[in-house]
């Protein structure tokens, strides 16, 4: 496909990049209103119902450093092609499965597949679009993003009133299918010129120790945040991830060049981006058991309930885009963010009575805030990087998003928890049930609404106590929720730059005098490998090497408003 045809073709493609993206946001969150079912059908136990979700994000979320280098180096349209197959399969055996360690096996298949998936849909757009579009476009996809994180529950209590439990899986076959046709004609192919050879030991290192990392954060509020098993994941995490920063630091040919995080534009962004999703997760895990628990709805219902977020998401994200131009990346990023605070602020006075209106505004202010500044920062982290290293960004990306969402239900669950047991310990309610009855309505909101219904109109006193328990839990930590969120927004004022700046390698191109050092000097041909990198304080660095690998030269540019320093270049033995 020639420039002239992928330009032409280039919201179509991004039409199949969304289609694609799609099914990983549903499926973050259509599971959920399947758990109860699969305890009847399948005979899951607590542990196993766990991993089922688990499975898909542990390693969905380890692998996707590795799944965008492989993108990068040998295609984005193969790897997103394969991740479709693998995920569309995944999903297929998810459907069928009769047991509950078959679909967790299958939930982990559909985890590689998504793995794939996600940073090949944000590098390939980074590519087709141009930097005019570029934040529009991100935007859209952005705002499909999270549009399918808050449909799910809504689609998932559909599936489930007309077909069987394996229907929140198999929704996902045809659309998959879809994507993969439409990909073979509109999705152009891609990759790093000059990607760099394969690094095992990097690899090995980030992989395992980016899985224990979640591993431990996923385990924390179930097993207990001083618990063996939690502890060994995060010093193991914390060990592999230093030995994966100094082997990448001392590689030839590291799988992720962390001097990318010297770049404040990169490094600020992607704290914006982790944080944003901690509060979005965070804020969803106390929703979706208020309106069920507390306030009653079915699982219809509750799904139901979400549409202002995922309508709000679905405005704002692609407008960010025109606010960024107007005001500026940082002003636009903080102020996405202190909505979402404000806003959790606002759901700290919710009461165990609050009328829909009052979630309608809550869930459609949380997607205002998040459309606003996850557009904008997610085009800072793909625009301080060379388009050559989209994979790369993208998987960045997509890892400070999972790893955000996991500590936002770890950190937020685990208090919500605690001031819950407090609280309901403390009224003396529980006092008289058997023991079993006791334990399972002082460990849970959810507990809590079984053993009253179980216990007919003499539950009523259980069922008043825990709610009035859970909303004063959930009122004093979503304040720890805003807190962080106002945090992500002063991160966005000190280190975002003022105005969207050009990708690296589209300075390099504009800066014909240092391009054109480079080729006098004898630097500049087919023959040799030309590399850009940011570097603090809007610098960016250019490395020569020839057809052995072996470095030439390096040079130096500013790129604060457009103009080219001169060059310093200097030859190396």
């Amino acid at each position: 496909m020639d420039a002239a045809t992928i330009y032409a073709r280039r919201w179509w493609t991004l039409g199949v990049l969304c289609l694609s993206l799609l099914v990983i946001g549903l499926d973050n969150t259509i599971l959920n209103v399947a758990l109860p079912t699969l305890v009847r059908d399948l005979h899951a136990t607590g542990s196993q119902l766990q991993w089922i979700v688990d499975a898909y994000t542990l390693i969905y979320a380890s692998i996707l450093l590795t799944t965008g280098m492989l993108g990068d180096r040998f295609g984005r349209k193969r790897a997103l092609n394969a991740g479709l197959v693998i995920f569309g399969l995944g999903s297929l055996a998810s459907a069928f499965s009769g047991s509950a360690s078959q679909l967790i096996a299958a939930r982990a298949l559909a985890g590689i597949g998504g793995a794939l998936i996600m940073p090949a849909t944000l590098s390939i757009l980074t590519n087709v679009f141009p930097a005019e579009e570029r934040g529009r476009a991100i935007g859209v996809w952005a705002g499909v993003s999270g549009v399918g994180i808050a449909v799910g529950p809504l689609l998932g209590g559909l599936l489930l009133e007309h077909f069987w439990w394996g229907s929140v899986f198999f929704v996902n076959v045809p659309v998959v299918v879809a994507a993969l046709v439409a990909g073979r004609f509109l999705v152009p192919t891609s990759k790093d010129p000059s990607a760099p050879r394969l690094d095992p030991a990097g690899t090995v290192l980030g992989t395992v120790g980016l899985a224990s990392l979640l591993y431990g954060i996923i385990e924390a509020p179930a097993q207990g945040w001083t618990s063996t098993n939690v502890v060994v994941g995060f010093v193991a995490g914390a060990l592999l991830l230093t030995a994966f920063i100094v082997w990448e630091l001392r590689s030839e040919h590291p799988m992720l060049d962390v001097r990318f995080f010297e770049n404040p534009r990169f490094t600020g962004a992607s704290v914006a981006v982790t944080l944003v999703f901690f509060a979005m997760f965070g804020s969803m895990y106390f929703l979706t058991q208020y309106v069920q628990f507390v306030l009653g709805y079915s699982t219809m219902k509750a799904g139901a309930a979400f549409v202002p977020l995922a309508v709000a998401i679905m405005i704002s994200a692609p407008r960010s885009a025109g606010l960024t131009a107007r005001f500026g990346t940082k002003r636009v990023v903080a102020a996405g963010l202190a909505i979402v605070a404000a806003d959790l602020v606002l759901l700290s006075q919710a009461t165990t009575h609050s009328p829909y209106l009052f979630i309608a505004v809550v869930l459609a202010a949380l997607g205002a805030g998040m459309g606003i500044a996850m557009s904008p920062a997610t085009e800072s982290i793909m625009g301080s990087l060379p388009l050559a290293k989209a994979g790369v960004g993208s998987a960045v990306n997509d890892t400070t998003r999972q790893v955000g969402g996991a500590l936002g239900v770890a950190i937020l669950g685990s208090l919500t928890a605690a001031a819950y047991h407090a609280k309901i310990g403390g009224s003396g309610v529980l006092r008289g049930l058997p023991t079993a009855a006791a334990s399972a309505a002082h460990d849970s909101i959810g507990g809590a609404a079984g053993v009253a219904k179980a216990l007919g109109p003499s539950g009523a006193a259980i069922a008043n106590q825990a709610n009035s328990a859970f909303v004063h839990a959930m009122g004093q930590t979503v304040l720890v929720g805003a807190g962080v969120a106002l945090l992500g927004a002063l991160v966005a004022l000190l280190f975002l730059p003022a105005r969207p700046q050009p990708a690296v390698d589209e300075m390099w191109t504009a800066h014909a005098a240092l391009l054109g050092h480079l080729t006098e000097m004898g630097l500049g041909s087919p023959a040799h490998r030309v590399e850009f990198s940011a570097a603090p304080n809007d610098w960016a660095v250019v490395r020569v090497f020839d057809g052995d690998g072996q470095k030439l030269g390096w040079a130096a540019v500013r790129s604060a408003a457009g103009e080219a320093a001169e060059p310093a270049l200097e030859l190396v033995a």
